[in-house]
């Protein structure tokens, strides 16, 4: 996340996130940065329905769509950004290779990614099929997603 923080901060623009699955994987990666203070206006691990909803997704989008989609990660996405009045908004939602018994609509190996640009009112979005062996892997390969978009995204 090193040059997403450089970016960022030449750019004089912030960053929030909404996390999910990744469980502040994303935020953690930034904090790991130097100057990230510079850039990081807020974060959130909202892991259950109810705080995503208190956060500002529209329960009627996860009750449509389920909580596993694209329309859910662009809520995230773009709640945060109004949220923490910052210029980007990362939100991610899915499963790592586990059902929930709460939420059983979906695969249990696709995760969802929105990045909202404020500039633009724009989103950037994608899934990623998780397939490695372990929970902290599968993060892992979301989070490396994550960042190679925001670096398209942020140029």
């Amino acid at each position: 996340m090193k040059r997403v923080v450089e970016l960022l901060k030449e750019k004089h623009k912030t960053i929030s996130t909404m996390e999910s699955c990744t469980g502040g994987g994303v935020v953690n990666a930034i904090t790991n940065i130097e100057g990230a203070s510079e850039v990081l206006k807020f974060s959130a691990v909202t892991y259950s329905n109810e705080y995503k909803i208190e956060m500002g997704v529209d329960e009627k989008v996860i009750e449509k769509y389920s909580v596993y989609s694209i329309e859910t990660a662009r809520e995230m996405s773009k709640n945060i950004v109004e949220f923490s009045k910052s210029d980007y908004g990362v939100g991610v939602t899915g499963k790592l290779k586990r059902a929930d018994q709460n939420n059983i609509r979906g695969k249990d190996d696709v995760v969802f990614v929105s990045i909202y640009d404020k500039e633009k009112e724009g989103y950037e979005d994608f899934t990623i099929e998780v397939d490695k062996d372990t929970r902290a892997e599968n993060k892992d390969l979301v989070i490396a997603a994550i960042e190679d978009k925001l670096l398209e995204t942020i140029r």
